[in-house]
């Protein structure tokens, strides 16, 4: 754990520990009304055995199930741990600074009201958390739920609560800014026999948030799966290290954000008071630092029953057993649309199936078991072997018809002798086909104390499956070779075209030949050079959309259409743009046609340098054909990303057309991304249109703009002019 780990925006941490595991309690509105918030807490405490200095205070009271009450919180003992604040909103503040002036080492405030309710109650909250920071108390909510700590017993929440008996084995912890969804999981863990090793709910996260309680905790031996629910990331990159931190330690981030709509980020607002960032960026940004993102409850509990049987992450694709050939093509259809590979099966383990297997039985994958094993309950055994032992499948999921308890007495015993006759890493996980079919208790624990998850129905199973299965593929396609810092023009705001290819060249980003001109005559001597047809561009870092008015003159062909060209444009600027001032113009070959796409990139002031890739023109707008990225990535990765483009099959070669070099086009973005990982003072980087050629001939970037942050003044060349002359 690291409870005292130091934020650089905010001064020290105070410790979490006197939160998450307090010695000496206090409940605040401690009650004995049925329902209410302080007698729900004590019952908790009660029902659990809390064996700590425990204090209770209420005004109106003397006495409480048999305690002692104490009139106020300036009546009770300096630094107790933990107060527990269960009274109405209207009294939180001045609760929690005479909580401070007694030295609590930390609050839990339950009440509603605060920031989410608008400006006054952001007023309220705010005053809590720079109270927080005055003292170094900890702060749970407000507006949440409470915590409960499961290894230690302690349910400081007034959520009534079961305290089992801990495992021995790692579980999950529960990170959830939403109290009631914390409460929710917490009973869909334990419905699926998970061991919970803790319980918090952040509510609006005045002082301590999601980032402080995964710091933690992260490294607690209890904990191997933290399932979180996040409304915000409130502080985005200390969250990608805590992600890799987990990484390192083994430990496996799954994660449900609401917000991919416009609706969700307003509802976000009012619930927990979070300010919602760009939902596209943050899922591409966590996805790659290998925390597992998904987009249901269902999912989050699938996924992290998964992670818990199996820590090991599975590597390649899966093997499918079922007994319905109709499933079978069911799979085959699903696994597609979820990117669940199932490869074929190999020649020598097809041959070994033939041997084990009877002649009407095809040896595929999925692997149709028909009925057989009812009649031939060793089927199981000698089958899974063989797909086990191939390279090419990273896991095995069984999906059995149970229909009823005859059947399941027939089936349960020889799938688990198979299994504990097995000696794999690679997970195996159970489906039943018929969800509501009867799965006796005796058999689904069994098939868990042997890590073999158990689901209720095979689309759960693969879903989480593909999860997992993606989150180890792309821990292997990324990179980090950042390249030396490429000295940037002294520039702040947008960066012409001819200086952004200057640089970007240097970055191995290839562009058309040409130079800058500031005369007719230099622009003749420069197509002269590289040879017609020719672009003029007109240049100027006032000047980012250039052909909107006039400023591109495409297909110049010989010297009299250069000169007709640039008076044109001189024309055009004047009337578009009178008192413009130029660099010059930017005279370029002409390139030959091929398919086109961009790449962009922006450094977003939460998360960082992120890239869009996409097909240019209409297409981009139409369909909004894009895949979002991130720097770092491989360029195997960034190419097989362009392959997922809805119109990919262009660069696949289409209707007789020949394949394009997508290698090439995947090296110009993986340059862009490696360019603003090396250059903080980027602020935003287009290439539109890149041109892709035949497989094997390249692409360029035919256009550039580039928008930096450097504070000090652009340099011009010496001898800048009005217009083309």
């Amino acid at each position: 754990m690291n409870p005292d780990s130091v934020n650089e925006a905010t001064g020290p941490r105070p410790s979490l520990r006197r939160l998450v595991s307090p010695r000496s309690i206090a409940v605040v509105g401690a009650s004995e009304a049925p329902g209410s918030l302080g007698e729900c807490v004590l019952s908790n405490l009660d029902e659990a055995g809390f064996a700590g200095d425990l204090y209770l205070v209420n005004p109106k009271r003397a006495q409480v199930r048999g305690r002692t009450c104490l009139a106020s919180v300036e009546a009770l003992p300096t630094g107790v741990d933990c107060a527990i604040l269960a009274i109405p909103k209207s009294g939180v503040l001045d609760a929690a600074e005479a909580c401070a002036r007694r030295d609590a080492g930390s609050l839990i405030v339950f009440s509603a009201g605060f920031a989410e309710s608008g400006e006054a109650g952001r007023a309220a909250e705010n005053r809590l958390a720079a109270m927080a920071r005055e003292h170094g108390i900890a702060i749970e909510g407000p507006n949440c739920l409470g915590l409960v700590n499961y290894v230690d017993r302690l349910p400081l929440t007034f959520i009534r609560t079961p305290i089992r008996e801990p495992s021995r084995a790692p579980g999950a912890a529960v990170l959830s800014q939403s109290g009631a969804l914390a409460a929710v999981l917490g009973v869909n863990l334990r419905h699926h026999g998970l061991q919970i090793s803790y319980s918090i709910s952040t509510g609006n996260e005045a002082a301590c948030g999601i980032e402080d309680f995964l710091d933690y905790l992260l490294e607690d031996e209890h904990t191997r799966v933290f399932v979180l629910v996040v409304e915000q990331i409130r502080q985005p990159r200390r969250f990608l290290d805590l992600a890799a931190r987990a990484r390192a330690l083994g430990k496996f981030l799954v994660l449900l954000h609401p917000g991919s709509s416009a609706a969700a980020r307003r509802s976000a607002v009012t619930h927990t008071g979070a300010m919602t960032g760009d939902y596209q960026v943050m899922r591409a940004k966590v996805t790659h630092a290998g925390v597992v993102i998904v987009d249901t409850l269902e999912e989050l509990v699938d996924v992290a029953q998964l992670l818990i049987h199996r820590p090991q992450l599975p590597q390649g694709g899966a093997a499918v057993f079922t007994e319905s050939g109709a499933f079978k093509g069911l799979a085959l259809d699903l696994c597609e649309r979820i990117g669940l590979h199932l490869p074929e099966l190999s020649e020598p383990a097809a041959d070994a199936l033939k041997k084990v297997l009877p002649g009407f039985i095809a040896p595929t994958n999925p692997l149709d078991l028909t009925a057989q094993a009812l009649v031939d309950p060793g089927l199981y055994g000698r089958t899974l072997p063989i797909f086990l032992a191939e390279d090419r499948f990273g896991s095995v999921v069984l999906v059995i018809i149970l229909t009823d308890a005859a059947t399941c007495e027939l089936k349960f015993p020889p799938i688990l002798e198979a299994l504990r006759g097995l000696s794999t890493t690679r997970p195996v996980v159970f489906a039943a086909l018929d969800e509501g079919a009867p799965a006796p208790a005796q058999y689904v624990k069994a098939l868990r104390e042997l890590g073999v998850p158990f689901y209720p129905s095979p689309e759960r199973a693969l879903r989480a499956l593909a999860r997992v299965t993606q989150t180890a593929a792309r821990r292997i396609l990324t990179v980090g070779q950042f390249p030396l810092h490429i000295a940037l023009p002294a520039f702040s705001g947008n960066v012409p075209e001819w200086r952004c290819k200057q640089v970007l060249e240097q970055c191995g980003i290839p562009f058309p030949q040409g130079a800058l001109a500031q005369t007719l005559d230099e622009a003749n001597a420069i197509a002269a050079r590289i040879g017609f047809p020719v672009v003029l561009k007109a240049q100027s870092p006032a000047l980012p959309h250039k052909s909107d008015v006039g400023g591109v003159v495409l297909g110049v062909s010989g010297s009299d259409a250069l000169a007709a060209g640039w008076e044109q444009m001189r024309r055009d600027l004047a009337r578009a743009r009178p008192g413009l001032i130029l660099d010059g113009v930017l005279v370029e070959q002409m390139a030959r046609p091929g398919i086109e796409l961009f790449a962009g990139a922006r450094n977003d002031p939460q998360w960082g340098p992120v890239l869009l890739v996409g097909f240019g023109g209409v297409l981009a707008e139409a369909l909004h054909d894009v895949r979002l990225l991130v720097p770092g990535l491989s360029v195997e990765a960034i190419e097989a990303g362009l392959h997922k483009l809805q119109c990919a099959p262009l660069l696949r070669g289409f209707r007789g057309s020949q394949s394009a070099d997508v290698r090439a086009a995947a090296q110009i973005v993986f340059a862009l991304g490696e360019m603003m990982l090396a250059n903080p003072s980027v602020q935003e980087i287009d290439l539109n249109p890149i041109v892709v050629y035949d497989d094997g001939t390249g692409a360029k970037a035919l256009d550039a703009f580039m928008v930096t942050s450097d504070a000090s003044t652009a340099a011009t060349p010496q001898n800048s002019i009005a217009s083309p002359t």
